[in-house]
């Protein structure tokens, strides 16, 4: 039995009956016990003070420092307080001098137990409490994958969302109260998840049927993998340079890209796919290319906002950017350079592609006079083309990618040259 002033104990939908001698003599010796409603009820004939949780959550966790410095304190948490539980915080508050954990399984542990499959590779997404933009994403290529839901992202709504990115290739299984005496689990299609409802006590698992298989993207894709404008083909950041503009971004997880002059969506495109976990904020002034954006996100799986503007309007209801890409400027780019290193976050970096000598003596002038680092890099290439039986080199458009960064950013051990 632990002395510690502050225990926090796991529990499931069984209550006190799914937890072992031990912990119940932990609990029955403690002076006060918190939790939600529900798990108090489990608990009827505990000796003790019994407070309700309320928000904020904050406010919770001081109350309960508080009452430590005095009493012996019990905490329940759903499961295991280490997983998406407060059992984090409260060590982190509190110190783990002070706090003891007692784990009960998983909602996830018990949901894959029930399916019979082995989780040891399957990736854990939650949605519960969080907004479902860019779930494609996090989701695409996991074989297996389990999701925590809530009463918004639902069973029914994350399969309208998976239908409307053609991501069918995944069987569900839903597992509702685990461990209680209305315990109920089930494999639907996509389409049948649609159509129902559960309880909001559930855990959803995404299988890939053995049969199936979702599409691979690569880094670097050809220009036409992406739907493009009709007839004026070729207005697409075209790949060597698409690559090298990622390449001097320098993307992060985490991060916040804003894409300028978006047009099709291929650099907000590759830069999600090779960071899935970045969020992702689109501008383009063409109304026919933010068609042809939508339909790449489709195909690429990639969920990020896109709104349809001449920035810099639209860009005041996006978050401050760590990186800035600007691929067409609409004819303002002072200004719009301007506008997004006022923005900018600390160490953060602004890659403009110039296609004119114009646009590059401009984006060079102006980040300079705004105190950034500049470099310069000239992507002048040339693809082979078949001639006959023979292949000559067809020239590219040449492009000028200016970068910025500021002067007092911390440095990374690269020049930016």
């Amino acid at each position: 039995m632990t002395d510690k002033r502050v225990v926090v104990i796991g529990v499931g939908d069984d209550g006190v009956r799914g937890l072992s001698t031990e912990v119940r003599a932990v609990l029955s010796s403690r002076d006060v016990l918190y939790g939600s409603d529900r798990q108090l009820s489990f608990f009827p004939d505990f000796p003790g003070e019994k407070r309700v949780f309320t928000s904020p959550l904050q406010a919770v966790i001081e109350d309960i420092k508080r009452e430590a410095d005095k009493r012996l304190v019990a905490v329940l948490a759903s499961g295991d307080p280490l997983f998406y539980g407060i059992g984090s915080t409260l060590v982190k508050r509190l110190g783990s001098e002070q706090v003891h954990i007692y784990p009960h399984l998983s909602s996830i542990q018990l949901a894959f137990a029930r399916a019979g499959l082995g989780w040891q590779d399957a990736r854990i997404i939650s949605l519960h409490g969080r907004d479902i933009a860019g779930f494609a994403q996090r989701l695409h290529g996991a074989a297996l994958a389990a999701v925590l839901t809530d009463e918004v992202n639902t069973p029914g709504a994350i399969a309208n969302y998976l239908l409307a990115y053609q991501m069918t290739e995944y069987d569900a299984f839903v597992a509702e109260h685990l461990c209680g005496d209305e315990e109920r689990t089930g494999w639907y299609a996509l389409g049948e998840l649609r159509e129902r409802s559960f309880a909001p006590l559930n855990v959803l698992i995404l299988h890939r049927r053995p049969d199936a298989c979702a599409p691979a993207f690569t880094l670097g894709m050809e220009d036409s993998e992406f739907s493009q404008r009709k007839p004026d083909r070729g207005l697409i950041t075209k790949r060597e340079v698409r690559v090298q503009s990622l390449a001097e971004l320098r993307l992060n997880k985490g991060d916040v890209l804003w894409d300028i002059g978006a047009c099709t969506g291929s650099v907000s495109i590759e830069a999600i796919l090779s960071t899935p976990e970045l969020r992702v904020f689109a501008v383009e002034k063409n109304e026919g290319d933010l068609i042809n954006l939508r339909e790449n996100q489709v195909k690429f799986r990639t969920d990020f906002v896109a709104i349809h503007a001449k920035a810099p309007a639209g860009l005041d209801a996006f978050p401050d950017p760590d990186a800035v890409f600007i691929g067409g400027s609409g004819g303002e780019l002072g200004e719009l350079l301007r506008n997004c290193a006022s923005r900018l976050r600390e160490g953060g970096r602004i890659v403009v592609n110039a296609a004119t000598i114009e646009n590059l003596y401009e984006a060079h002038q102006t980040l300079g006079a705004l105190g950034f680092n500049v470099s310069v890099t000239l992507i002048q290439s040339a693809r082979s083309k078949p001639i006959l039986n023979l292949t000559r080199f067809e020239g590219m458009n040449p492009v000028y990618l200016v970068t910025g960064w500021r002067m007092d950013a911390k440095e990374d051990g690269h020049s930016g040259d």
